[in-house]
C-alpha cells in the first residue's frame, strides 16, 4: 500500500495593495530616525544655500585696470595700471597701454619696475599744447612694459606705475586700451570702452575718472600740489602703491557671509536632529 501523500498548496505571492506591516519600533526610535532624517535635509540646504551665495559673490574675470579709479582735472597725478594674469598655464610678458588721443599730455614719466623694460612712445600733435610757459608739440600716445623673465606668473598681479599729467580739465573720464600678450603669444584686447548704465563689456578698457579738485582733496587720489616729476610738496617721491579694487574687497566680504550662512545652516541642522532625537 503506498504511503498516503501530503499536499502543501503553493505560496501564493504577496497582494500589492495588501496593508504594510506595522513600524513595530519603539516611538522613541522613531522620533529619532524622522528627526536624523530632518536634520540631514536641513544641513543639506544650508549647504546649498553657501553655495549659492559664494557663486553669486564670484567676481567676473580680473582685467587690467587703473588704479586709483580718480584723479583731479587739470593736475598731476600718479597712477598704475594692474595686470592681474588669468591663464593657468602662461604668463604675461607684455603690456601695451594707449593714451587717449583727444586728451594728449605733455608729461607721463614711468616709474622702473624690476623685471621689465619700459617703452615710451611720442607722436607730433596737430595742435601744440602750452605746459608751464613751453609749448609743446609731441605728446606720449602709447607706453609699453615688456618682461626681462617670466613675467607675471599665473596666480600672480603685477602694477606698472606712472607720473602723468597735465590732465584735461574739461573731460569727465579717460579711457586707456591696453593689450596685454601672454607669453603663449595670446593678446586679449582690453579695449572696450565702458558705458554708464549698461552692462560691463567682456573685454572693458582701463578707465581713470575726472573729478573736481575739491572732491579730489577729499576722496580721490590726486595731491594738488604735485608737480610734472611726480614728487608732492616736500619733493618726496608721490606713493605709488595702489590699493585693490572696491570689487575685490566686495567679493570677499560676500564670500564670508556665503560662508558663514553655510556653516550656520550645518549648524541649525544638527542641532535640530539633536533635540528631536532628545
Amino acid at each position: 500500500m503506498n504511503a498516503m501523500r501530503t499536499s502543501h498548496p503553493a505560496p501564493t505571492a504577496p497582494d500589492a495593495h495588501s496593508t504594510p506591516a506595522p513600524d513595530t519600533a519603539p516611538a522613541a526610535t522613531r522620533a529619532a530616525r524622522r528627526a536624523g532624517g530632518t536634520g540631514r535635509l536641513l544641513a543639506g540646504a544650508g549647504a546649498l544655500a553657501a553655495g549659492a551665495v559664494l557663486l553669486c559673490s564670484v567676481p567676473a574675470l580680473a582685467h587690467v585696470s587703473v588704479q586709483p579709479g580718480e584723479a583731479e582735472r587739470g593736475g598731476y597725478a600718479t597712477i598704475n595700471f594692474k595686470v592681474p594674469n588669468e591663464r593657468d598655464d602662461a604668463s604675461t610678458v607684455k603690456l601695451e597701454v594707449t593714451f587717449p588721443a583727444d586728451h594728449p599730455m605733455s608729461s607721463v614719466m614711468p616709474q622702473p619696475v624690476p623685471g621689465w623694460q619700459v617703452k615710451v612712445t611720442k607722436g607730433k600733435l596737430d595742435k601744440p599744447l602750452e605746459s608751464h610757459g613751453k609749448k609743446i608739440t609731441e605728446a606720449v600716445n602709447k607706453v609699453t612694459w615688456t618682461a626681462d623673465g617670466d613675467g607675471v606668473r599665473p596666480g600672480q598681479f603685477q602694477q606698472f606705475p606712472l607720473s602723468v599729467g597735465q590732465l584735461p580739465e574739461k573731460a569727465d573720464h579717460l579711457v586707456f586700451k591696453a593689450l596685454q600678450t601672454y607669453s603663449n603669444k595670446e593678446v586679449v584686447r582690453w579695449i572696450e570702452e565702458p558705458r554708464e548704465g549698461a552692462p560691463e563689456p567682456e573685454s572693458p578698457a582701463p578707465v581713470l575718472k575726472l573729478v573736481a579738485a575739491d572732491a579730489a582733496a577729499t576722496g580721490g587720489a590726486t595731491d594738488t600740489k604735485k608737480s610734472a616729476t611726480g614728487e608732492d610738496a616736500s619733493g618726496q617721491p608721490a606713493n605709488t602703491a595702489a590699493d585693490d579694487d572696491d570689487s575685490d574687497t566686495t567679493a570677499r566680504v560676500l564670500g564670508g557671509v556665503g560662508i558663514a550662512a553655510g556653516i550656520a545652516g550645518v549648524a541649525f541642522g544638527v542641532f535640530a536632529g539633536r533635540r528631536r532625537s532628545a
